[in-house]
């Protein structure tokens, strides 16, 4: 059975997209069979695991669109197990038009139910609670949350949380919050520490035992087409996300 996990946050610049495609790329190092869609109408996640987007063909928009299937547009990686749904700025346009169409909040469940032979599906959402978030929400078993380890951090993350609600209430019952990672953590600042502490107050129980280092070859990678674990698989970055995906591993029971 597929596992599906949305990786939100409405705040931008949290890491989100980097970990979609860090833990994509450590789940499929560990033998999983792994689908990255990347939902982002910045197409971030597709640069950073060096697919050129003036070279696609069909992408996430002509998925959401129904004028291809999740399955044609997926490409492979030069990583081994690792796969990318592909997106381009257009899916922003795309949205667009999606707000008046039938069945909106579930064109992408309904894409993800009839794509086979994945073990994992991490969905790289956009950083708002947009239209595109929403059905993110309603097409994944999980959410994985990453929120910086900064002043504002859960500033904002109310609302999100009372879409989930929403969301478990009306459309996708079984919605769970897989856990919350804290990023961009300075080791050397007692306000990383505090941060944290608020955090896990506000998520008891629901804090992954570990966080991710600010750190410079994790910030490099993506501009080199490549997930942290195949750029400098020594560093610092390297070393957290691995481990975030042994314990997300575990907190998914596999």
């Amino acid at each position: 059975m597929t596992t599906v996990i949305s990786v939100t946050n409405q705040k931008g610049g949290v890491g989100k997209t980097t970990s979609a495609v860090n833990i994509a790329y450590y789940l499929a190092k560990k033998g999983h069979r792994t689908l990255l869609i990347d939902f982002d109408p910045q197409g971030n996640a597709t640069s950073g695991l060096g697919i050129n987007k003036q070279e696609l063909g069909a992408t996430m928009s002509d998925v959401i669109l129904e004028t291809t299937t999740l399955a044609d547009v997926i490409l492979p990686t030069s990583h081994k197990n690792l796969f990318v749904a592909p997106t381009t700025s257009y899916l922003a346009n795309t949205e667009v038009e999606l707000a008046q169409a039938n069945r909106r909040f579930s064109r992408l469940k309904n894409a993800v139910d009839n794509t086979a032979g994945y073990d994992f599906i991490i969905i790289d959402s956009p950083p708002s609670l947009s239209l595109l978030t929403v059905n993110g929400l309603i097409a994944a078993r999980y959410v994985l949350l990453p929120v910086q380890a900064e002043f504002y951090a859960l500033e904002g993350l109310g609302q999100l949380l009372e879409t989930m609600k929403l969301i478990r209430k009306n459309m996708n019952p079984t919605l769970d919050l897989l856990g919350v990672l804290t990023t961009m953590v300075d080791g050397r600042t007692t306000l990383s520490g505090q941060v944290q502490e608020e955090i896990a107050r506000h998520f008891p129980g629901k804090v992954f035992k570990n966080s991710i280092p600010r750190n410079i070859r994790l910030a490099e990678a993506p501009s080199h087409g490549l997930p942290i674990g195949a750029y400098d698989r020594f560093s610092k970055g390297a070393r957290a996300y691995k481990k975030v995906t042994n314990e997300l591993l575990e907190r998914t029971g596999q």
